[in-house]
């Protein structure tokens, strides 16, 4: 979408590579009345943002489907696991960010660092992502209502939570960050509570007495998932580690907000040490606690409810004999559903400012008013949401549920790309002889770290429906590889029609946007 590129004022201060002429800087107007973004979102925004994209059904009701399929210590060391794939693609975003903290970051950092059809097919997919899981998140929501009251439907609650969210997203963006803030802030309390009444039930504080480890004993730690002995088990520990990654998904937009972000040689930073830790700590705990204390053969594991009656944290409760916490979980569930929500909404905005500004989308989408709101693309973003009430019906759901396929593994190609540019970013830096050293924020142990992101990321994005090739079936084959199959077309295409080339090492720019400059 080059095209859509076109000459900018002669006053303009940032450059980016054009997207027909990779070689040839492209004017942006980073200083102009129609992208000035408000700086506005310190360390906690950011942290939160993120948190809220981060933390929701994945860990509230897909945890529990994981430990029936592979056992207690599978889910646990496919989240260790995964936790170290999320740390290094978080401090090599990281450290990009803080030194050149751009709206939209990795799709930037894509266009200029390595490729402009790179930043057009991976911008484009991740904002497919987000946009479609806000469709998702506020079904959800209303499907998390009926658990008590199933007369209205949940159409109505979609149009409401529609209209709220919309509505939060024109506010100032430190208006924004505070209502997130404060809403990520019950999911963070709960789970840290769960953890509490998770380790008195541990202790024989419920009906079932004393429980200690014995669930690892029996019906025992690891279950074997479609084949006896360990390659049964190595596979049920697969299927986790791919639940555990979609999990983790939304950890990364903290370099979504870093064009936001004031000061952001010391918010940054900040928020990706403190954003990585606060949700690896919450998840490997909440994860450990579960196998602890539910069998894996427990059958409300299987559930395929949408509300407080199929999480895990509710069948610790109901083991326990503790009536009164499915209604609390379920007002959690539903608090976490619409965070995430009000997330999608900010994030796959900023994804299309990102867009704009490389010239990979329409130039008005990275206009904003006087409160430093991208209008337009916020509007595009919300109208998606609308795609919500394709779930009533039942045609709908079937289309509906394809287009949900996208968010699966567009955050495993994001997160490989991220490495991508990091290694990219580092070649750069050390050819124009600058240190790392130097750096506000320098990332450890590279480029390892960065390798060992960027080989998992694109060993679990390849892997991600295996399943399909033990036992075949075509639909399911294309339903868990729409998101690459996505990918590879925008790739191909942009790069048919454009023939742009790889940036030269040594034209990278790692000035426009730098945070010394602010």
């Amino acid at each position: 979408m080059g095209a859509f590129a076109e000459k900018t004022p002669s006053d303009s201060v940032d450059t980016l590579p054009d997207a027909r002429s990779p070689h040839k800087p492209r004017d942006v107007e980073a200083g102009s009345s129609d992208t000035s973004l408000e700086r506005a979102l310190g360390s906690r925004h950011l942290q939160f943002i993120a948190i809220g994209g981060a933390i929701g059904t994945g860990l509230f009701l897909g945890t529990g489907s994981a430990l029936a399929t592979a056992g207690p210590v599978s889910l646990l060391l496919a989240f260790i696991f995964m936790g170290l794939v999320v740390f290094s693609v978080m401090t090599a975003l990281g450290e990009m960010a803080a030194y050149i903290p751009v709206p939209g970051a990795f799709t930037v950092y894509a266009s200029r660092f390595v490729d402009p059809t790179l930043g057009f097919s991976m911008g484009w997919v991740y904002w497919f992502s987000w946009s479609l899981t806000y469709a998702l998140e506020l079904c959800a929501a209303g499907l998390i209502i009926q658990y008590w009251d199933s007369s209205i439907s949940v159409a109505v609650w979609i149009a409401v939570f529609w209209v709220v969210f919309t509505a939060a997203n024109y506010l100032p963006v430190r208006w924004f960050g505070e209502f997130e803030m404060w809403f990520s802030s019950i999911k963070v309390v709960t789970i840290v509570g769960f953890i509490v009444f998770s380790i008195c039930v541990n202790a024989g504080v419920g009906r079932q007495g004393y429980i200690g480890f014995s669930n690892w004993v029996s019906p025992g730690a690891f279950r074997a998932d479609l084949d006896d002995g360990a390659t049964g088990k190595f596979i049920g520990f697969w299927s986790v580690l791919i639940t555990a990654a979609f999990s983790f998904q939304g950890t990364e937009l903290v370099g979504i907000a870093a064009g936001e972000a004031k000061d952001p040689r010391k918010t940054i930073p900040s928020a990706i040490r403190w954003t990585f830790w606060g949700i690896f700590t919450l998840f490997i705990f909440t994860v450990f606690f579960l196998g602890l204390n539910i069998p894996y053969t427990n059958p409300d594991l299987l559930s395929d409810s949408q509300d407080a009656s199929a999480s895990p944290l509710v069948i610790v409760a109901n083991l326990a004999g503790v009536s009164v916490l499915p209604s609390i979980i379920n007002a959690v569930l539903l608090t976490a559903v619409l965070t995430a929500a009000n997330s999608n909404v900010y994030s796959s905005s900023r994804i299309l400012v990102a867009l704009a500004e490389c010239g990979h989308a329409p130039r008005w989408l990275k206009k904003t008013n006087r409160l430093g709101t991208p209008y337009y693309s916020v509007a595009v973003c919300a109208a998606v949401g609308f795609l919500a009430f394709l779930n009533l019906s039942a045609g709908g759901t079937v289309v509906f549920n394809w287009l949900l396929n996208i968010v699966a593994v567009s955050g495993l190609i994001s997160w490989a790309l991220i490495c991508v540019c990091h290694l990219r970013f580092m070649k750069a830096l050390r050819i124009k002889g600058i240190e790392r050293s130097s750096l506000s924020y320098a990332a450890p142990f590279q480029p390892y770290l960065s390798w060992i992101g960027l080989f998992f990321s694109v060993l679990i994005t390849l892997t991600s429906g295996f399943k399909v090739f033990i036992n075949w079936n075509t639909s399911d084959f294309f339903a868990s590889y729409i998101s690459v199959i996505l990918f590879v077309v925008l790739w191909v295409g942009h790069k048919v029609v454009y023939r742009t080339k790889i940036v030269p090492i040594d034209q990278v720019d790692l000035v426009s946007g730098c945070s010394d400059q602010q």
